[in-house]
C-alpha cells in the first residue's frame, strides 16, 4: 500500500503553531480539530448541499438538489471545461465526488482513492488499496466504486475485496482497515460507505453468485464493528448474536422454507448501494438486494415471500434494531433488486394538502413507490415505466403478478430484465418543484428455468437460463435491431400524482446518474459521452457536451471562493458495458477515466485519447457439430457473458473473445479456462464447473461466432415489415 503525497497549507500550519505559543495556557484542554475533513453528523444534516457536497447523495436525504444558483437555465451554455484529471483506471467509474473545505475526494475502479484540490484538480494525493485482481471474478457488475464517506478528519472507502479502510484525509495514510466479509465466498464491495453519529455503514455484493446479505455499522474511531443486521436468515432459522435476530425470529423465518438452494447459497439479499440515514427519525433506511439464486423455485421451494429480500428497510441509528420494513417484490424472481436511490421529502397529500414526511424509490421492478418515513406504510406506487410482470398493485402496495411471469421451463419474454427499469444510476429531487429525476431504461430479458442448475462457488448462481432460446447462428442485422429497440428515458416524476410530468428519450438504454440544481437545471450523462443540461421545470436541453468516455456516474456541484463548479467521473466499463455494450461496429471506447469539472466561462479541453486497435481477424477454422457449438453456447451464456458480452461480443471492457490469440489454440485456450494462468488478471480457472469438453465447446461457439461477425457488421437491419 502506498500514498503519493503532495504537503500543502505550510503558512497555515505556521499560523496554528504561532497561535498555539501564544495561548499554551490552554493548549492541554484544548480539543485538536482535524486540518482535513472537519465533518460530523451536525456538518451534513444541517448543510444542504450547496457550497460543498459531503456525502454519496449530496446530504443525508439524498435528494441530488444543490442550492447553488450562480449556473442557471440563462447562462448555462457558457459552461467550459475549468479542469481534467486522469484516472489510474482501465475499467469502470461509477463514484460521485465528495467536496469539503476545498478537497475533493473521489474514487475509481479497484478502489483506488483520490485526494484532489477542487479549484484545480491538482494531485494531493493517490491511494490504491493494492487489490488481488482474481477478487475480479466476484464482482458481478464490474471492479467498480461509487465513492467514499467523510468524516472527523478520516476518509472511508469500501474496497472490492470486503474491507472497509479508513484514510487521514490529509495524507491517505490509512489509519485503521478491517475485513466485513468472508473473503472466501464471493462478496465484493461497490458502494459508498455512510457516516451518522461516529457510526460507519456499509454493505456489499455478491447475491449473484451465493452469499448471504447484512449491513454492518462499525466505529468510525476505531474500525470495530458495533452491531449487524442480516437480511435473510440463518440457514438453520437459530439466532446469529446479531441485532437482525428478533426480527428474523418474529418476521422473517416464517416467509423462508426449510430447504432449497438459499440453506447452502446464503439466500442473497445484499444491501450493496442505497443507504440513508433519517436525521428526524433517527433511523437507517436501506434496500435489500435479489435472491441468491434468483429464481426462487430453486432458492426456496416452499414459495414465501422470502423476507428481507427486494425491500427496503428501516433500523434505529444507534442499535441496528428493527423499525419496519415494505418488500417491493415479495418472492423475488427476477433480480429486481430494491437498493436503488432512496430519497427522503416532504410531500403533501390529501385534499388538506398535508405535509408528510416519505420515502421514494424507483427500484428495479419499473414502480415508483412512496412510502410513509416514520411507518413504512404505503402511499401509492405506479408504474414509471413499461412492464409485463405485474397487473398493477393491491392496496397495500403488492403487486399483482401475471403468472406466467413466474418462469418455470417455458420461456418468458419480461419487461424489464435484469438491469431492471432503473439501476443503481442515482436520481434526484428537486423539492421546489416536487419533481423526481428517473434515468429510467427499457432492456428486456427472456427467463426460464436453467435445466443444468447446480450451485457454483464463487461463480454465477441465478438458476436462470441467460441462453433464452437462442440459435447459435443469430441472423445478420438482428443484433443491430436488437440494440436500437432498447431504450433509455430521463423522467421528471411527480411522486404525489404518479405520473410524469416530462420524459426525454436517449439515443443508448444505458443513462447516467442525475444531478438538480435551484438553478433551474437537470445534468445527466449518457453511455456514449454526452454529459446535457436540462430545464427542471420542461425537460428542454439547454447545453451537451462530450466528455469522450462513458459517463454513468451521479454528477455533484459545489462552489469555490464565489464560483460555482459541476463535476463528474467519466470511464468505460459497468454492468451494460460489459454484458450488451455498444456492438461489434462501434469502435472500442478508450480506456481511461477521468474527473471532469466545469465552470462558467471554462476555458479548459478534454484530451482525445487514442481508441485502441482491435485486430478484427478469426483465429481458427469453424469445428466442432452443430450440437457440440449449441452447448458451447449454453455454457458460455452461464458463465462468460457477463463478462464477455452476450452472444461473445465483448465492448471492450474485456477481451473480445471472438479474436483473442488463445480461441485459435486449443491448447492455450485450456491453459486459461480449466488451469487460470490469467488468474493475476482476473481470469480464474473454471475447472471447478466446466469439463474440458464443455471448454472446448465454448472455443468451438466462439469461433462460430467469429466467422458470422463478418456479416452480421455488413448486412442491413431488418426491415419490420
Amino acid at each position: 500500500m502506498h500514498a503519493r503525497t503532495i504537503i500543502k497549507g505550510l503558512c497555515a500550519g505556521l499560523c496554528l503553531i504561532l497561535l498555539g505559543c501564544s495561548n499554551d495556557n490552554n493548549s492541554e484542554t484544548e480539543t485538536t480539530q482535524p486540518a482535513f475533513a472537519d465533518v460530523d453528523t451536525a456538518r451534513i444534516a444541517a448543510t444542504s448541499p450547496g457550497t460543498e457536497w459531503l456525502s454519496y447523495g449530496g446530504g443525508y436525504n439524498e435528494q441530488r438538489h444543490s442550492s447553488l444558483t450562480q449556473i442557471t437555465t440563462q447562462n448555462v451554455e457558457k459552461l467550459g471545461v475549468a479542469w481534467t484529471y486522469d484516472l489510474a483506471t482501465n475499467r469502470g467509474v461509477e463514484a460521485t465526488p465528495i467536496v469539503v473545505d476545498g478537497v475533493m475526494y473521489v474514487t475509481s475502479a479497484w478502489s483506488l482513492v483520490y485526494a484532489l484540490d477542487a479549484a484545480t484538480g491538482k494531485e494531493l494525493w493517490v491511494y490504491d488499496p493494492e487489490v488481488d485482481k482474481s477478487v475480479g471474478v466476484k464482482a458481478c457488475c464490474d471492479v467498480v466504486n461509487r465513492g467514499v464517506g467523510v468524516y472527523g478528519g478520516k476518509v472511508f472507502v469500501g474496497v472490492i475485496d470486503g474491507r472497509l479502510e479508513a484514510l487521514d484525509a490529509e495524507t491517505g495514510a490509512v489509519v485503521w482497515s478491517t475485513v466485513t466479509v468472508d473473503q472466501t465466498k464471493p462478496y465484493t464491495i461497490t458502494g459508498a460507505p455512510r457516516i451518522v453519529n461516529g457510526l460507519v455503514l456499509i454493505g456489499n455484493g455478491g447475491a449473484e453468485l451465493g452469499v448471504r446479505g447484512y449491513i454492518s455499522a462499525y466505529s468510525a474511531e476505531t474500525g470495530e464493528l458495533v452491531w449487524r443486521f442480516y437480511t435473510v436468515p440463518n440457514p438453520n432459522k437459530m439466532p446469529d448474536g446479531a441485532v437482525s435476530d428478533a426480527a428474523f425470529e418474529s418476521i422473517g423465518n416464517l416467509t423462508w422454507g426449510d430447504d432449497g438452494a438459499w440453506v447452502t447459497d446464503g439466500g442473497g439479499g445484499t444491501v450493496w448501494d442505497s443507504i440513508v440515514y433519517d436525521h428526524v427519525g433517527d433511523q437507517i433506511i436501506f434496500g435489500v438486494g435479489n435472491g441468491s439464486p434468483w429464481n426462487r423455485t430453486i432458492r426456496d421451494p416452499a414459495g414465501g415471500d422470502n423476507l428481507f429480500l427486494s425491500s427496503i428497510v428501516a433500523v434505529d441509528a444507534k442499535t441496528g434494531t428493527y423499525k419496519w420494513h415494505f418488500q417491493t417484490t415479495p418472492g423475488d424472481n427476477w433480480d429486481y433488486t430494491a437498493t436503488q436511490s432512496i430519497i427522503l421529502a416532504e410531500l403533501p397529500f390529501g385534499e388538506g394538502g398535508t405535509t408528510r414526511r416519505v420515502v421514494m424509490q424507483a427500484p428495479k421492478n419499473s414502480f415508483f413507490y412512496v412510502l410513509d418515513a416514520a411507518t413504512g406504510e404505503f402511499i401509492s406506487g405506479k408504474p414509471f415505466g413499461p412492464q409485463n410482470w405485474a397487473a398493477g398493485l393491491d392496496e397495500n402496495g403488492r403487486p399483482i403478478e401475471i403468472p406466467a411471469a413466474r418462469y418455470g421451463t417455458e420461456l418468458y419474454a419480461q419487461l424489464p430484465g435484469p438491469h431492471g427499469a432503473h439501476n443503481w444510476h442515482p436520481m434526484a429531487f428537486n423539492p421546489s418543484l416536487k419533481l423526481a429525476y428517473i434515468p429510467a431504461q427499457e432492456i428486456p430479458a427472456t427467463y426460464s428455468l436453467d435445466k443444468l442448475w447446480k450451485t457454483k462457488q464463487v461463480k454465477w448462481n441465478t438458476g436462470s437460463d441467460f441462453a433464452g432460446g437462442l440459435a447459435v447462428d443469430v441472423p445478420p442485422g438482428l443484433m443491430q435491431a436488437s440494440r436500437a429497440s432498447l431504450k433509455g428515458r430521463l423522467i421528471a416524476w411527480d411522486p404525489v400524482t404518479q405520473e410524469a410530468r416530462w420524459s426525454v428519450e436517449h439515443d443508448n438504454a444505458w443513462n447516467g446518474g442525475v444531478l438538480s440544481t435551484a438553478g433551474g437545471l437537470i445534468f445527466q450523462g449518457k453511455l456514449a459521452g454526452d454529459f446535457v443540461a436540462y430545464d427542471a421545470a420542461t425537460g428542454a436541453k439547454l447545453w451537451t457536451t462530450n466528455l469522450k468516455s462513458g459517463a454513468a456516474s451521479g454528477p455533484a456541484t459545489f462552489e469555490i471562493d464565489g464560483e460555482q463548479y459541476v463535476t463528474i467521473t467519466t470511464g468505460w466499463g459497468t454492468l451494460y458495458a460489459l454484458t450488451v455494450g455498444l456492438g461489434y461496429d462501434t469502435p472500442v471506447s478508450p480506456k481511461v477515466g477521468k474527473v471532469v469539472t466545469f465552470k462558467l466561462g471554462g476555458t479548459g479541453t478534454i484530451a482525445d485519447i487514442p481508441l485502441p486497435e482491435v485486430e478484427r481477424v478469426v483465429k481458427a477454422d469453424p469445428f466442432g457439430t452443430p450440437e457440440e457449438q449449441q452447448t458451447g453456447m449454453i455454457h458460455y451464456a452461464r458463465n462468460c457473458a457477463v463478462c464477455h458480452g452476450g452472444l461473445g461480443i465483448s465492448s471492450g471492457v474485456l477481451p473480445d473473445l471472438r479474436w483473442s490469440d488463445y480461441s485459435g489454440n486449443a491448447d492455450a485456450w485450456q491453459a486459461v479456462v480449466a488451469e487460470g494462468v490469467l488468474a493475476d488478471q482476473g481470469m480464474v480457472s473454471f475447472s471447478d464447473v466446466l469439463t474440458p469438453e464443455d471448454i472446448e465447446a465454448i472455443r468451438a461457439y466462439v469461433v462460430r461466432q467469429a466467422h458470422n461477425a463478418t456479416a452480421q457488421a455488413k448486412a442491413p437491419a431488418p426491415s419490420g415489415n
